[in-house]
């Protein structure tokens, strides 16, 4: 959970007694003091370089919370949040272009976060679509986190946040908004918790085998799936057509396949099965 500090510093000054607050998270706080002696807690060191620095305290910051993994498939959700899969990409659209992130990407996040749920609330406090906990949903403005606007729009400037203080590395990214760009930076990468990595991972999936294509329709996993004859999930592939045989490499540990009828697996899948274009035969395997 993001823990927000807050500091009741006394200082006296030529006998005036002064009290100030400082609420930070995820910064160094300095205790100064100057020729008069007085005291000063600041997290705006450069403000005040004059001064003599008598401590220095860092707080890391924490946004760790747990998210929704909607179904035993990537493309699941449950089943009365299945109304809103695509309710909301003309808000996700706009986020991207906003803040320049992937619509793609965003939509996984909010799949993997809340299932679609605009009422979700974990039990640390996350709430919404983009599950913000509450002092990230202050950090951004947003006044009401069960807003799909505000709530989506907040989750998209952080996410581009992250990916510039992370110089573009989308799991370190993904890391910190799940676990916090403190623990991030603590661990030197992605956290050792085993729910963090399984974030990382499942956003990546559901990215790479759902969203990588584009949003804004119900056909858009099945177009990115069929594209170029090849099956997502990074199956090894035999096309008995016209085209040479196409194998493909996941970059991600939790593979996924696109069943006859359309939905989606992460389970063990053995079989064959026929596209507009080829003939193919698949096997999986899940590595956790």
């Amino acid at each position: 959970m993001k823990i927000d500090f807050t500091i009741w510093a006394m200082c006296t000054a030529v006998g005036t007694l002064c009290l100030s607050t400082l609420s930070f998270a995820g910064e160094t706080l300095y205790q100064l003091k100057d020729h008069n002696g007085t005291t000063l807690l600041t997290n705006k060191h450069s403000k005040y370089s004059d001064l003599k620095v008598e401590k220095k305290t860092y707080y890391p910051e924490s946004n760790i919370h747990q998210y929704r993994n909607y179904g035993a498939n990537e493309a699941a959700v449950a089943p009365s949040q299945s109304r809103n899969k695509n309710a909301f990409d003309g808000i996700i659209h706009q986020a991207a272009q906003t803040y320049g992130v992937s619509a793609g990407l965003i939509k996984a996040v909010m799949h993997t976060e809340s299932g679609f749920d605009v009422n979700a609330r974990s039990r640390v406090g996350a709430q919404g679509l983009m599950q913000l906990m509450p002092a990230t949903a202050e950090r951004f403005n947003v006044s009401n986190a069960y807003d799909p606007q505000q709530n989506i729009m907040a989750g998209a400037k952080y996410l581009a946040w992250l990916l510039k203080r992370f110089k573009g590395n989308t799991s370190l990214a993904l890391a910190g908004y799940n676990a916090g760009e403190g623990n991030v930076k603590k661990y030197g990468g992605i956290p050792p918790f085993r729910e963090t990595q399984d974030y990382v991972r499942r956003v990546h999936s559901r990215y790479q085998n759902l969203y990588a294509g584009g949003i804004g329709s119900n056909h858009n996993a099945t177009l990115a799936a069929t594209s170029n004859n090849t099956i997502p999930a990074g199956a090894t592939l035999i096309a008995q057509s016209n085209s040479s045989a196409t194998v493909t490499t996941p970059s991600y540990n939790r593979e996924v396949i696109r069943l006859a009828d359309g939905s989606y697996t992460d389970r063990p899948v053995r079989g064959s099965y026929s596209t507009g274009h080829a003939t193919a035969s698949a096997s999986i395997t899940i590595a956790d």
